[in-house]
């Protein structure tokens, strides 16, 4: 495992994947955040240099991963005049893990291209436990030879791999997952407010869900949380109004109308403009039960 691995982005999601790899044998050249604490305490722990400067992590490592928050970061991280990853940048390999639009996918890998570099999306349908563990779910863009090459530390970091097709579209399949996801998210969120009103009992409702055609995944995840409002954030509330707001973009580029897209981003904008955006997606519930919201 002669590859030396950077990573841009050490929040949860990111910090995991560093230590997994760690955890394998990989050599963790370099990290860096804009929360440079936090950067500086989690190269210590991996024995790799805290990079202040984008340029140093580039030219430290041979694959480079991004878990940035949106479009604005990815540009800030690619395209500042003064410091950026692209500097220097001949025979590197970006892979770019966080929810972005399909466009700014695009346009990074292009001047990736142009720099002589590789860019792969590798979009994740995970949380922390799994990235910690290895055991992703990843969404691959990108050229399949890239792919190919990139492969056996995608396997180090996944469960379930699958290349998707070209840059671009990986974006568009996990802009799909979290809008039905969040979908999911706001009509539990309204059964089971609903159901709390009617003076029913939450545990049998959430029974009869998990036995009908009410059941989805995210009642597993989220309903307990929902009714014991404890909402810890494993995928917060301005996550998913802007994954929603991807995918509504999406929509409106080939003429699609998404009417519950757009009523599940309204309620996420909602908690975000109330202050609430730190939440996890389960706090929509906050916005569904009688007497939690004013």
């Amino acid at each position: 495992m002669s590859q030396k691995i950077g990573f841009v982005g050490i929040g949860r999601m990111g910090a995991n994947m560093a230590r997994n790899l760690k955890d394998r044998g990989y050599t963790i050249s370099s990290v860096n955040d804009i929360n440079k604490e936090a950067a500086a305490e989690l190269a210590a722990e991996l024995g790799c240099s805290h990079a202040e400067k984008l340029a140093d992590v580039t030219e430290s490592s041979d694959i480079i991963f991004t878990v940035i928050t949106n479009d604005d970061a990815m540009r800030s991280i690619y395209f500042s005049d003064d410091d950026n990853l692209l500097m220097s940048a001949e025979g590197k390999t970006f892979v770019n893990c966080a929810t972005l639009s399909p466009g700014i996918q695009q346009e990074v890998a292009k001047a990736a291209e142009n720099a002589g570099a590789g860019a792969l999306e590798g979009c994740m349908a995970s949380s922390i436990p799994q990235a910690r563990e290895g055991k992703l779910y990843l969404m691959i863009g990108g050229q399949a030879e890239l792919f190919e090459e990139t492969k056996p530390v995608l396997e180090d970091m996944s469960i379930n791999l699958k290349h998707i097709g070209e840059i671009g579209k990986a974006a568009q399949v996990k802009a799909l997952v979290n809008m039905v996801m969040n979908i999911n998210t706001a009509g539990l969120a309204e059964g089971l407010g609903l159901a709390d009103s009617l003076g029913l009992d939450l545990e049998m409702i959430c029974d009869v869900f998990s036995q009908t055609g009410a059941n989805s995944r995210v009642l597993e995840t989220d309903a307990e949380d929902m009714i014991a409002r404890d909402h810890e954030a494993w995928f917060t509330a301005e996550h998913a109004a802007k994954d929603s707001g991807i995918a509504a973009s999406i929509a409106k580029e080939v003429g699609i109308n998404l009417p519950l897209n757009d009523a599940t981003c309204a309620q996420f904008n909602k908690l975000v403009s109330d202050g609430k955006g730190d939440l996890d997606k389960s706090g929509v519930a906050e916005l569904t039960f009688k007497g939690r919201h004013p």
